[in-house]
């Protein structure tokens, strides 16, 4: 619980061994003792306390531990509301840490990507943003226009000094700085996105090409059904795993031919929509036969995509070869591999790293933008940075300026949450469990 009644409530429910008034107890202590209703005792607790303002939400809090299971716990949370409580919002316990000054917008957002964190890397970089980094970053950005602002203003409030022509080689030079910085933070998330959704990964072929073995190769587990009949896969089966800290949502797909039944005609169309979504196609041959006409086809699709070319079946005699112009023309990446007995997957996800430059993520000092919103507001602004030099090169007057400079400060202010609205800050939150 939060808030200025929580202990009030709690006092109500919690009989504690040792009896104390709540003034004379410290905050991040705990206290041993008895829920109780009606002087029976509901479960034996230990509960937590925080006082305003050092708390998650700066007020005062307190935490019930008690006995797992769903009675006991459902019981104890209906006393908490009998007694004066009411039931939390999503996100309401950040939206008060923001709300109470203790976390910026960016910061709370942050909270929600640590909980759904799928790698590592991700949750490492949810971390960094918890602590700050990017806001830091934005700061000193909002600082570096503040600082040539004061004589932008001056120009605007005091015409009769003659300082415009300083004022505008300054603004010039500042925009150019600000310029850059936030391209950078832009181009960052073409890794952020990685980082936080993983790279959609369509794995395609004809069927009995070995698209479900390779899936279950992958996965160390036999996910996807395996036979000698064609036309097995009939819907997209869709599982995330992780290379060097970063998922791969993988989706292995209907095999593409020539269909008479209706169901896998369908699941072919799907087939062919998901490569094109795709960040990187997975195009998989069987190395022991000659290729088809639905294995041109396929050449077809991947043909301008980012793609890796697997030569399957590498166990058996093969036909087909790693330097076969009908595949080195369509994609740098081609490979032999054995999805049945695991050979060559290493070799893949070396493959898939070097591709997109894995390795060269440095989450220790690089800042990263994960969140599509700030990188939206973050292009908002840089265009505004563009329309306030234009207007100095067209020699307009200095108030002009400083409306797009103002615009500029407004979207880096959006991301922080300075002037964010209340139907973005309750949007953002209702993304939240409960418990946070």
């Amino acid at each position: 619980m939060s808030g200025k009644e929580c202990f009030n409530v709690l006092e109500k429910i919690f009989k504690p061994k040792k009896q104390e008034k709540i003034e004379d107890i410290k905050g991040y202590t705990l206290k041993y003792g008895n829920i109780v209703e009606n002087e029976e005792i509901v479960d034996e607790v230990l509960v937590s306390y925080f006082k305003a303002p050092r708390s998650y939400t700066t007020e005062n809090m307190c935490e019930i531990n008690t006995h797992g299971g769903n009675i006991v716990v459902k019981k104890i949370l209906e006393l908490c509301l009998k007694n004066g409580a009411n039931l939390a919002e999503p996100g309401e316990f950040t939206k008060r840490a923001f709300l109470n000054g203790r976390i910026d917008l960016l910061q709370a957002e942050s909270v929600i990507d640590v909980i759904n964190s799928k790698s590592e890397r991700e949750l490492k970089t949810g971390i960094k943003q918890l602590e700050g980094i990017l806001s830091k970053k934005i700061k000193e950005i909002k600082q570096e226009i503040m600082d040539v602002m004061v004589n932008v203003d001056v120009s605007i409030d005091y015409p009769e000094y003659d300082v415009e022509e300083v004022t505008d080689n300054q603004v010039l030079n500042m925009l150019n700085s600000v310029q850059e910085k936030l391209e950078k933070l832009e181009k960052s998330f073409d890794n952020g996105k990685i980082i936080k959704e993983g790279i959609k990964t369509a794995i395609i072929g004809k069927p009995n090409a070995g698209k479900s073995s390779l899936l279950n190769a992958i996965l160390k587990e036999d996910r996807a059904i395996v036979t000698e009949y064609e036309g097995t896969t009939r819907d997209t089966i869709e599982e995330f795993v992780n290379i060097e800290g970063v998922p791969l949502k993988l989706v292995d797909t209907a095999g593409i031919r020539d269909a008479k039944d209706e169901v896998e005609k369908i699941g072919i169309a799907k087939s062919k929509e998901i490569a094109k979504e795709a960040d990187l196609i997975i195009a998989i041959f069987d190395s022991s036969k000659e290729l088809t006409a639905e294995d041109k086809e396929i050449l077809d699709i991947i043909k301008n995509k980012k793609s890796i070319i697997l030569l399957n079946k590498s166990d058996l005699n093969c036909i087909l070869k790693e330097n076969d112009e009908r595949f080195t023309n369509i994609s740098d990446n081609v490979l032999k591999i054995s999805a049945l007995e695991g050979n060559g997957l290493e070799e893949l996800y070396e493959l898939i790293a070097k591709m997109f430059s894995l390795n060269e993520i440095n989450l220790d000092n690089d800042v990263i933008i994960t969140n599509i919103r700030h990188k939206n507001l973050i292009s908002k602004a840089i265009e505004n940075v563009k329309e306030a030099r234009k207007t100095i090169e067209e020699n307009m007057p200095v108030d002009i300026v400083a409306i797009f400079i103002k615009n500029i400060l407004e979207d880096l202010g959006n991301i922080t949450g300075e002037f964010v609205t209340d139907d973005i800050i309750n949007e953002i939150f209702s993304k939240f469990c409960l418990g946070k």
